[in-house]
C-alpha cells in the first residue's frame, strides 16, 4: 500500500492545515438538518478535501456513499446509488449516511451525460447529508453553485507538510534530514498527496534519507489554458512562452480562440489590431493543417498566434478575469435548452401516460395554454422547476415565484405531517399508559396453595366398582 493512502487521515485532528474550512464542515454536520444546503468542497488537488469528508463521517459514525471519476456516474447511475442512499435510512444503524460526490467538477461528457441535472435531483429531494468535492468551483453549473454553500481549501504551505512527512518518517523507521524534509515539501506546490508520494518514491529502500537523494519529480503539473493565457499578456521571454504553450493539453484551434476571446483587454486599438493579425495569420496554418492533415503545421500555428498576440501586448498583463470563448458559452446554452426541452417532453408525457414523440407533436402546445393559466397547479402536479416551467411560461420572475409558493406548500404539508405523526405517537402513548392500571386490576386474584391442596383432599374418590360398573 502507498503511503498515500496508508497515512490518510482518520480522524479530523490528525488532518493538516485548513482549520478555518474544517470548523465550517463541523458546525454544519452537528447541526445537519433536512433544510441545511450540502456542501461544496473546493480547491487544489492534495489540500484534503476528500480526506476531510471521510474524516467528518468517521467523527460523526456516518456511513458513507462515495461516487468518483473511477464510477460511470450517468443520471440512472446516481439516481439508484446517490438518491436512493440520500432517501433511507442506514441498514448498519448509523445515524446518517453521508452522500459524497468526487470530483464533480468533471461531470461532462458523454460518461456523465444527464449526471449533473441527476445530482440537483438528489439535492432537492435529499434527506441525507450531502457533500460535494470540485478542484474547480466554476466548473460546477450556477444552479448546482446556488443550491449548495461552498467551503473553500486553501494550498497547504511547506512548514505546514514538513511536520506530516517527519512523521511518517518515524512510522516507518526512516531518518530523514530536516532539509530532504523541507525541499519535498515545497516541491509539491501546497498537495499534500504529492508530497507524501515523493517522499514514499525517495525512501523506497532506503533506512536513511539525505536532501541529495530525494526525488523531487513526482508531482506532474501540468500548465493549464489560463497559465499561458496570462503568460502571453504578460512578459516572460519567447521560449518560456513556448514551453508553456507545449504543456498545456489543448489543440492550437483550441488556444486560438482563447486567446481570441481575451484579446480585447489589450490597451488600444492599435494593439487589439496587432494581435488580431498574427490570431488570422495562425488560423490560416490551422486551416492547412486540417485540410491536408500535414499537423508539422500546428507548430507555426502556435507559434504565430503565442508569440505574435505576446508582441502585440508588450507584457502589459491581463487585469480582469480570463474568460471563456464566448461561442463555447452559446453552445453551453444551447446543449443546456435541448436537454432541458428533452428531459421536460419525457417528464409530461411519462405524467400523461403516452409516447414522447406524440405529446411533443399533439398535445405540448395545448398543455402550455393549460399550464399558462393555472401555473400552480400543474408545476405541483408534475414537480417542475424554475427552468422546466420557464421553458413553458417564457416568463423567469413568474415561474420563480410559481416555485417558490410550491416549495412553501410543500413544507407547510411536510409539516403538518410531522405534526399528525407526533399527535398520534402521543395518543398511543395516552392509550397505552390508560390500559396499564385497567389490565393490573383485571389480573385473577391466586388462592393460596394450601387451600388448593385441602380442596383435593376433601375431594372424594371414585372407587373402582364405580369406574367398571356395567362391564
Amino acid at each position: 500500500m502507498d503511503w498515500a493512502e496508508k497515512y490518510r487521515p482518520r480522524r479530523l485532528e490528525d488532518l493538516v492545515g485548513n482549520s478555518a474550512a474544517i470548523r465550517q464542515m463541523v458546525e454544519w454536520a452537528q447541526s445537519w438538518n433536512r433544510d441545511k444546503k450540502p456542501l461544496i468542497l473546493y480547491g487544489k488537488p492534495g489540500t484534503g478535501k476528500t480526506s476531510s469528508a471521510h474524516a467528518l463521517a468517521n467523527e460523526m459514525k456516518w456511513d458513507v456513499i462515495e461516487l468518483n471519476a473511477s464510477d460511470q456516474r450517468t443520471k440512472g447511475v446516481i439516481e439508484k446509488v446517490a438518491g436512493s442512499s440520500s432517501l433511507t435510512a442506514s441498514l448498519s444503524g448509523a445515524f446518517r449516511k453521508l452522500i459524497l460526490l468526487d470530483e464533480a467538477d468533471n461531470l461532462q461528457g458523454t460518461a456523465d451525460r444527464g449526471g449533473a441535472r441527476a445530482i440537483i435531483d438528489v439535492i432537492k429531494n435529499a434527506r441525507q447529508p450531502v457533500i460535494l468535492v470540485a478542484n474547480d468551483l466554476y466548473g460546477l453549473s450556477s444552479e448546482l453553485r446556488s443550491r449548495c454553500d461552498t467551503v473553500q481549501f486553501r494550498a497547504l504551505p511547506a512548514r505546514s507538510i514538513v511536520p506530516r512527512l517527519r512523521y511518517i518518517c518515524s512510522a516507518e523507521g526512516i531518518d530523514c534530514e530536516e532539509a530532504a524534509l523541507r525541499e519535498l515539501a515545497e516541491s509539491a506546490g501546497g498537495d499534500i498527496r504529492a508530497a507524501v508520494n515523493m517522499l514514499y518514491a525517495s525512501a523506497l529502500g532506503r533506512e536513511h534519507l539525505t536532501v541529495k537523494e530525494v526525488h523531487t519529480s513526482g508531482k506532474d503539473q501540468r500548465s493549464s489554458i489560463f497559465d499561458l493565457v496570462s503568460a502571453v499578456f504578460g512578459s516572460p521571454a519567447g521560449e518560456e512562452l513556448m514551453r508553456i504553450s507545449y504543456e498545456v493539453d489543448e489543440t492550437p484551434d483550441t488556444i486560438e480562440q482563447w486567446l481570441e476571446a481575451n484579446i480585447h483587454h489589450l490597451k488600444d486599438q492599435e494593439m487589439i489590431a496587432e494581435g488580431y493579425s498574427s490570431l488570422s495569420r495562425s488560423d490560416e496554418y490551422i486551416g492547412y493543417t486540417y485540410r491536408n492533415q500535414y499537423y508539422t503545421l500546428w507548430r507555426y500555428a502556435t507559434a504565430l498566434m503565442v508569440l505574435g498576440v505576446s508582441a502585440a501586448a508588450d507584457g502589459k498583463g491581463i487585469h480582469a478575469r480570463i474568460m471563456p470563448p464566448a461561442r463555447w458559452r452559446k453552445m453551453g446554452t444551447y446543449r443546456k435548452q435541448k436537454t432541458l426541452r428533452l428531459g421536460l417532453t419525457q417528464k409530461l408525457s411519462s405524467g400523461l401516460h403516452m409516447p414522447r414523440e406524440e405529446f411533443r407533436d399533439t398535445y405540448m402546445s395545448p398543455l402550455s395554454m393549460l399550464v399558462d393559466h393555472d401555473p400552480l397547479h400543474y408545476a405541483r402536479e408534475f414537480s417542475l422547476d424554475v427552468d422546466e416551467l420557464n421553458l413553458i411560461l417564457q416568463d423567469r420572475a413568474r415561474s420563480q415565484e410559481v416555485v417558490k409558493k410550491v416549495q412553501a406548500m410543500e413544507r407547510e404539508a411536510e409539516k403538518e405531517r410531522v405534526s399528525e405523526e407526533k399527535e398520534s405517537r402521543r395518543k398511543k402513548e395516552r392509550a397505552a399508559k390508560q390500559e396499564k392500571p385497567e389490565r393490573a386490576e383485571e389480573q385473577p386474584v391466586e388462592r393460596p396453595a394450601s387451600a388448593s391442596r385441602e380442596e383435593k383432599v376433601e375431594a372424594p374418590e371414585k372407587s373402582q366398582k364405580t369406574l367398571f360398573d356395567g362391564f
